[in-house]
């Protein structure tokens, strides 16, 4: 078994531009990671093949994103016990038909779903990076280190606002 990681498939090369969110993220974090386009519909032995094989090497959770009918989180989610997180790609109807393909799964065979689009690729990778501190206290710190300095970015544009009112500028 090689180092977990997480998993991150896409059901198209179309996705990418909204995946690389995930993997900066994860990159940032110095979380491993693995990334692959993977149909549910047009190469499902494939899929099915890659989610097992990933399963058994060590894969902490899979993130998979998908538009349109957005089938490929249910499909890893078959065929897997670890984590599942589905980010609903918009691609048509403004992503609504894909974000509620990825919530409404059966009993028993849960999706965590997190937002349409970048904002969804981006809680993706932290969900995946929090489930996988879990077991990493070092993985942990460093998320922490990221929420603070979050926090710390926010309070200083809200200070450079106030002090703009207070000058009168605003």
């Amino acid at each position: 078994m090689t180092k977990p990681f997480i998993a991150i498939l896409m059901g198209s090369d179309s996705d990418l531009p909204i995946m690389k969110a995930s993997a900066e993220i994860l990159r940032g974090l110095d979380v491993p990671f693995e990334m692959k386009v993977s149909s549910a519909h047009r190469t499902p032995v494939q899929t099915h093949d890659y989610v097992k094989d990933a399963d058994q090497r060590g894969a902490v959770a899979f993130i998979c994103a998908a538009g349109m009918a957005a089938h490929l989180a249910g499909a890893v989610a078959a065929n897997t016990t670890k984590p599942v997180i589905g980010v609903p790609i918009e691609s048509s109807l403004d992503g609504l038909d894909a974000l509620l393909s990825t919530v409404q799964m059966p009993g028993g065979i849960p999706v965590a779903t997190v937002a349409i689009g970048k904002a969804g690729a981006k809680n993706a990778a932290y969900l995946a990076a929090q489930i996988a501190a879990v077991q990493d206290a070092e993985l942990a710190e460093r998320i922490k280190a990221e929420r603070q300095a979050n926090t710390d970015a926010v309070i200083a544009k809200d200070n450079a606002l106030q002090e703009k009112l207070a000058n009168g500028e605003i």
